[in-house]
């Protein structure tokens, strides 16, 4: 099942359609002039009687995909039992759990139209969705009023959707200085009053009090960077920022001093790397891939080890996207159709306490959990190897130094380490004085 958009292109993939009896081309209904269907996303029914949700930032064309992207898997959903029958109305479901998760997808997938994707529905209420872990992020066209609705039974989307999931995420360092980064593929014409009101005031939010204000980067790539990827220039039709009228020029005045490049491997990018050990270089390999992923992450601190909240999405920066500012009645408008998925540590609580930490070119962390746990124990001198190395008696000095060990043992307990694969190196290199984002219509003389 294919979902276009009805700006023309769908008439190219029906006739395409034909070809195949089990493909079948549903077509968006774009309410706004200026909206996209922008979700990429694919539902499989395996073999095996179970299903899987697979949400995505590259579209379905050849070439996005020497570009850098990222994919969100669900784990493999069962057909569920049959549910118990109750005449009372249904609970709300907790914030990140499969169910609220299933909830928000099919209110997402209703939107289409039931006389569209009411067998997909259908065919997915069949399955079991409760070892999800993650809160679903979608964007459809049209107005939602966010006074009227109750979000812990209703659906938000948009930026309305991602300030209700951050009430409730808290911080793993309540007082250190967090760093929400922004990188995405596209940055539209937003405004200062929207960009600073709305948008960065919605990701500043978070459950912890008292609430620190953040450091904001945005990563993007600049010509060189484009230049230098794999497919050179030809990537850069899919990554989009314009500063060449007066308002593109004056927004670009305001996002200058936030802006981070996406490789960061130029001939001065050494000039900003930090010397210090507490900062070290952390390669995610992807630099030659040009950015069609977008990300957003607020990291715990500034030297950028621990991360509170992780969004994989196709929206960009934009208002299409994410929303308008909501007007005078509460109404916020929505151009789009987007999806994505957040998650933070605290949905892993059931295995203990959890962090989730910056993992670079590779899919798990560094090190495994009964890895770190026999490392801590060796190292700290508080195993069993050393407890019983000696038959002597111990003072009470030495008995007193004990209890302090074990009780620094039990605080000191290693956490489950939740691994987040980076598209990007760290630390962020900042934009030099001189330095511009790519723009597709600016003219570039240096061969790629």
């Amino acid at each position: 099942m294919i979902l276009s958009n009805e700006h023309g292109t769908h008439i190219r993939e029906q006739e395409a359609a034909k070809r195949y009896a089990n493909v079948q081309v549903v077509v968006a209904y774009m309410a706004e002039m200026y909206g996209t269907h922008h979700s990429k996303m694919i539902v499989l029914f395996r073999r095996d009687e179970h299903a899987q949700i697979n949400i995505m930032t590259g579209n379905f064309i050849a070439g996005d995909w020497p570009m850098c992207q990222a994919v969100w898997r669900s784990p493999f959903l069962p057909i569920q039992s049959s549910p118990p029958m109750s005449d009372s109305p249904p609970e709300p479901h907790r914030m990140g759990s499969g169910m609220r998760f299933r909830d928000d997808f099919f209110a997402y997938l209703e939107s289409y139209g039931r006389n569209k994707l009411g067998s997909l529905i259908q065919a997915l209420q069949r399955f079991d969705f409760s070892a999800i872990r993650a809160a679903l992020l979608a964007s459809v066209p049209g107005r939602q009023n966010v006074r009227a609705i109750d979000p812990g039974r209703e659906t938000l989307f948009g930026w309305p959707a991602l300030r209700h999931v951050l009430s409730f995420i808290r911080t793993a360092s309540p007082m250190a200085k967090p760093h929400i980064v922004i990188q995405c593929s596209s940055v539209a014409s937003v405004g200062k009053t929207w960009m600073k009101d709305t948008f960065l005031k919605v990701l500043s939010s978070i459950a912890s009090l008292p609430p620190q204000r953040p450091k904001f980067s945005l990563v993007f790539p600049t010509a060189d960077e484009i230049r230098r990827s794999v497919d050179g220039y030809a990537s850069g039709g899919s990554i989009h920022m314009k500063t060449q009228n007066a308002g593109q020029k004056k927004q670009l005045e305001y996002l200058k001093p936030i802006l981070c490049h996406w490789a960061g491997d130029h001939e001065q990018a050494s000039e900003y790397v930090p010397t210090s050990n507490e900062w070290p270089i952390r390669q995610a390999l992807r630099r030659r891939a040009a950015p069609h992923i977008k990300t957003y992450i607020r990291f715990s601190d500034l030297a950028m080890t621990k991360i509170d909240w992780a969004v994989m999405t196709s929206a960009n920066l934009s208002k299409q996207a994410w929303g308008e500012a909501a007007d005078a009645t509460g109404n916020v408008r929505i151009c789009s159709y987007e999806i994505g998925v957040m998650v933070w540590p605290a949905l892993w609580e059931d295995e203990g306490d959890a962090e989730m930490v910056p993992v670079f070119g590779k899919d798990m962390p560094e090190t495994s959990i009964s890895d770190l746990a026999i490392k801590s124990s060796h190292d700290e001198g508080t195993g069993e190897e050393n407890l019983c190395d000696s038959d002597e008696e111990t003072t009470d000095a030495e008995g007193e130094k004990g209890m302090r060990e074990q009780d620094k043992k039990e605080k000191d307990k290693v956490k489950a380490k939740i691994g987040l694969r980076m598209p990007y190196d760290l630390p962020l290199i900042p934009y030099a004085d001189d330095e511009m984002p790519w723009c597709a219509s600016t003219p570039c003389i240096e061969p790629d």
